[in-house]
This record gives C-alpha cells, structure tokens and sequence, in this order.
C-alpha cells in the first residue's frame, strides 16, 4: 500500500528543498494577507506618532465644526458709582454714557438711586430695566467727593466709613483687614494677580472657590478695579502646552483642544474662535479676552 508521501520520495534533494521553500513561502503569504486584512477591518492603521496624537481629538475637532455656543450674561450686585472701562464693556454702556457718568462723578457727586443714574447716563429702557435690579447703594445717600481714577476713595455709610481701594495696589495688610481673608488668602490673591499682572474685574473674586462666600462679599464692598491694568497677555496662537495650562482660566484638557483646533482648523483671530472650543468658559469670556491677544 503507498504512503500519501510516497511521491514526495520520489523528487531529488533538491528538487523537496524546492518544495518544502515553496509551501514556507505560500504559508507566509497566507498569514500576512490574513493579517493584513484584519488590520485593515479593525481600524488600526499603521500610523504616525503626530496622526494618532491628532486622531485622539478627531471626535472634538468633528463636533467643534458644528457647535454653537451659548453665551450666559452673569451679573453680579454692584455700586454704579465706581463702573471702571471694562465693567462697562461689560454691561453694555457705551463710552458717551459712561463720559457722562465720569463728568458727574468728578464734580464731587454720587449717583444714589437707579432712576438718578438713568437721567445722568442716558441709558435706554431695556437696558436699565436689566442692570437696575443689581444696583447696590449705601442705605445713607453717600455726599463726600471722589474721583474715579485714584487709588482710595472714601464712602460714608450710616454703618462706617469704608475706604475703597485699588484691589491691583491692595497690600497684604489690606485685605487682611476683611473679615476672613487671613494670610493664606491673602497670599493668593496677591500671587494670582502677579501670575496675571493683575485684575480686570471684582468678579475675579469669585475664581476663589476656598474662600468663604462672606469674604468674598467683604472684598467686592470694600476695593475695586479702579484703573485697568496692563495684564500679563498669553498669545493662543504661538503659547505652548505648559503656558496656556498655567494660565488659571484653562486647564490642561482645555489647552490640549486649543493647540489641535489651531494645528488643524488654523491660527485664531479673535475670542470668539475660542468658544467654539468644548469645555471654553464662555462666561467669562470677557475677562479673558483681556489677557489673550492673537
């Protein structure tokens, strides 16, 4: 009876050296096409470092492309009396407006009623119906003369006279004064400030989440943003990584999707292109703004 290899016998030695390299060949064949395929099927192409690092965005960058943000107004209680530029910009009063304010302000006068700083300022209904609800007056008409622009600025109160300083020329000992602002917040206040090359706004005060809302009240009555600082600005379309992170309003997660959009979609031309960004704190918006340029 013949064995099925029988005719295998039959080749010379090289002849079977032959076909033993051809049946290798034709097996490695096999196994790369098979492996090969399954690759293909899975997804998981061969590809750069760089690819994959833009791939990992690739559902951010997709959805980026259709997102329309939504922007918040978020109006805090606040004295009319001591409105700087940017709290201005802010609220929607134009610079005609705000001139009048300031004309009335330096000639030793204080505005103490809604309806007094609508017939000075001029503003229009619909924006006085918005902002008056968040206008905070002394209970005692105020009558001592100020002028915007300087570092201090006293106000009589029927409870005491409280001083009003620049938060941008506070000192240590200044704010420490406030009911609970001891050394450790103090401390903060003054290493975010030198971290920004200073503060914009009062609504600043509340990045603080450590610090105890009643403190927090303390500081907006007792300083202002009197004159607006030349901040500390970071550009978005050259910073890297480590910069835009430290800079307190985005975090690393946030400076990851802003350095992809730019390598993919282009550079940035101004502070909306970054709300397009998921996770951009579109509420403050404004304040960033003043420390990006582009």
């Amino acid at each position: 009876m013949k064995k099925p290899y029988d005719f295998f016998l039959r080749f010379t030695k090289q002849q079977q050296k032959g076909v033993v390299a051809l049946l290798v060949l034709m097996l490695v064949i096999q196994l790369g096409y098979y492996i090969y395929v399954s690759v293909l099927f899975t997804g998981d192409k061969f590809i750069s470092q760089q690819e994959k690092e833009w791939l990992s965005h690739q559902a951010e960058i997709d959805r980026l492309r259709s997102l329309k943000s939504t922007k918040r107004d978020t109006i805090f209680p606040f004295n009319p009396n001591y409105i700087s530029d940017y709290k201005a910009y802010v609220l929607g009063i134009n610079l005609q407006q705000l001139k009048k304010l300031n004309e009335y302000r330096q000639s030793g006068a204080f505005v103490n009623s809604a309806q007094e700083f609508q017939n000075i300022t001029g503003v229009h209904d619909t924006l006085f119906v918005k902002l008056s609800p968040y206008f905070r007056f002394p209970v005692k008409p105020i009558s001592k003369q100020s002028v915007i622009g300087q570092d201090i600025v006293s106000v009589t109160s029927n409870k005491e006279e409280i001083t009003i300083i620049d938060i941008n020329k506070a000192t240590r000992e200044d704010l420490i004064k406030v009911y609970g602002i001891g050394d450790f917040y103090s401390k903060l206040i003054i290493e975010r400030r030198e971290q920004m090359g200073g503060y914009v706004s009062m609504e600043q005060m509340d990045d603080f989440s450590q610090i105890p809302q009643q403190a927090i009240i303390l500081l907006k009555e007792r300083f202002q943003v009197i004159e607006i600082p030349q901040t500390l600005k970071i550009n978005v379309n050259n910073a890297s990584l480590n910069q835009l992170s430290r800079f307190p309003y985005f975090d690393k997660e946030l400076a990851r999707a802003i350095i992809t959009h730019r390598s993919m979609l282009g550079k940035f031309v101004k502070i909306e292109d970054l709300l397009k960004i998921n996770g951009f704190p579109a509420q403050k918006e404004k304040i960033i703004a003043l420390y990006l340029e582009f």
